[in-house]
């Protein structure tokens, strides 16, 4: 749940765990969405071909016509949880350089090298890995490789650049102070992670990206990068034969980097548990509120009951946090629950927002509405709406070479098994009551959550006694 994740600055593929906050009156069209109709025919993954470079980087190639495009995503075990202490940010800092120029080609040359045969190229940073992915014609896959390639081997980190980002960055994190959903996103990742690797911002912070220089920069990428510790999966009208072909001219001089991936812990317990962080913001009329506890790695065998579960509690445009809080008692234009899985753990939050008079009610009422499930469970209809919707949903995963890539990555990082994906909607369908009933005790704060408010602390403070001991801490500490 880091508040900052992005192509270019979550994340790939962690679908929809945040909602964009939508103008009221999309809001109003979003919550009459039908829920899609489930598609039955099976889904069916291209045959999977693998191959090893010299250097050690493991090829992952998948055949897929009839459009004449390549997507290649080469995915690096070196996310924001292995940034080096007093240095949180320096994985998506390095990742954002490595376009910025090589010892062949300036940013510039880069960039117009890329767009002249219409391809895309695109770095991405979560909590576990670093992705640099790049799609393009089919003609040109093996010139484009090469670009890539040069990358992750002979990046310059020209002063000037290093600068110039630096600077970008902090102008960034002043702007962010502007946007109170931000704020509470990043003051809910330190309740709930603490001092573990996961609990810090994707992006760092002012006060450790003003520290970073080029020798920072140059050594995370000689000591965390490297392909020993990457994998390169290329989907698309190419042949398997040439993907390892040009894999290993692209890649064969690749050195460095650690002979396997650095372990992240599983934490013992959510950091502020039972506690109320209360985020100061005096000019604000509104109150961000955040809740959260214990969640999963992903892969865990809770995930498909937990998800369906999710699903009808606070997933959906008609989950019964959506209409108990919104619908219902009007006090809000958005509420969402999600799971947050990463490779050693995971979270359960809750996010939404009200007007300050009627923080305490949304709160309470959203725990209310967590508290009956986690004691009776689901209704039948309610879990078998949610299997259909989300199996409706799931096959937009395979309609790209750039999902289809996303999907393969997911699955072997986080030892899903090469059928996760043609077997989701059965695993999930299989789904019953009794395991949901199971999930949701387990995770629908079993304990008592952590609590997150940003607002007015002077008109919040007193609506939250009773919630936890009380920490009031200004919204500037979370620049």
């Amino acid at each position: 749940m880091a508040s900052r994740k992005s192509p270019s600055r979550k994340s790939p593929a962690r679908a929809a765990k945040r909602p964009v906050r939508k103008a009221p009156a999309a809001r109003k069209a979003a919550t009459k969405r039908a829920a899609p109709r489930a598609t039955t025919s099976a889904l069916t993954l291209p045959s999977l071909h693998e191959s090893t470079t010299s250097s050690g980087l493991k090829v992952i190639a998948a055949e897929r016509g009839p459009l004449p495009l390549v997507a290649a995503r080469l995915v690096i075990r070196a996310g924001s949880a292995t940034d080096p202490d007093g240095k949180h940010g320096l994985a998506d800092f390095t990742a954002r350089l490595l376009r910025r120029g090589t010892r062949l080609l300036d940013a510039q040359a880069i960039d117009e090298a890329v767009e002249f045969v219409g391809a895309s190229l695109g770095v991405a940073v979560s909590e576990d890995t670093i992705s640099v992915a790049i799609t393009t014609p089919s003609e040109h896959f093996a010139q484009m490789l090469g670009i890539l390639g040069q990358l992750v081997r002979e990046p310059t980190f020209p002063q000037s650049e290093v600068d110039d980002a630096r600077e970008r960055e902090l102008a960034h994190f002043a702007n962010d102070l502007d946007d109170p959903s931000v704020i509470a996103d990043r003051a809910m990742v330190r309740a709930l992670w603490g001092n573990h690797p996961y609990g810090h911002d994707v992006g760092g912070s002012s006060k450790t990206v003003k520290t970073f220089t080029r020798d920072d920069v140059v050594r995370f990428h000689q000591e965390r990068m490297g392909p020993k510790v990457s994998m390169l999966i290329v989907v698309g009208a190419v042949d398997p034969g040439r993907v390892a072909a040009a894999a290993e001219e692209a890649f064969a001089e690749w050195s460095g980097g650690p002979d396997a991936p650095v372990a992240v812990p599983s934490p013992e317990r959510i950091a502020q548990g039972g506690r109320v962080i209360l985020v100061d913001k005096p000019d604000q009329t509104q109150s961000q509120v955040r809740l959260g506890g214990p969640g999963m790695r992903m892969g865990h065998e809770d995930y498909f009951p937990a998800t369906a579960m999710n699903i009808a509690l606070g997933g959906g445009f008609t989950s019964r946090l959506m209409n108990e809080i919104r619908v219902n008692r009007g006090l809000t234009y958005g509420v969402s629950s999600w799971f947050d899985s990463m490779n050693a753990a995971g979270v359960f939050a809750l996010s939404t927002f009200t007007k300050t008079e009627s923080t305490r009610e949304i709160i309470d009422v959203a725990l209310a509405e967590i508290g009956g499930v986690r004691e009776k469970g689901l209704k039948p209809r309610e879990l078998a709406d949610a299997q259909s919707y989300l199996a409706g949903l799931y096959p937009l995963r395979t309609e790209t070479n750039e999902s289809i890539a996303g999907s393969i990555a997911e699955a072997r990082l986080h030892g899903l098994g090469d059928d996760w994906v043609e077997k989701f909607r059965d695993r999930l369908r299989a789904v019953t009551p009794r395991q949901v009933a199971a999930a949701a005790k387990k995770y629908c704060f079993a304990q008592a959550p952590a609590v997150v408010v940003l607002g007015k602390a002077d008109a919040v403070k007193k609506q939250l006694k009773g919630l936890g001991p009380i920490t009031v801490v200004p919204a500037s500490e979370y620049e």
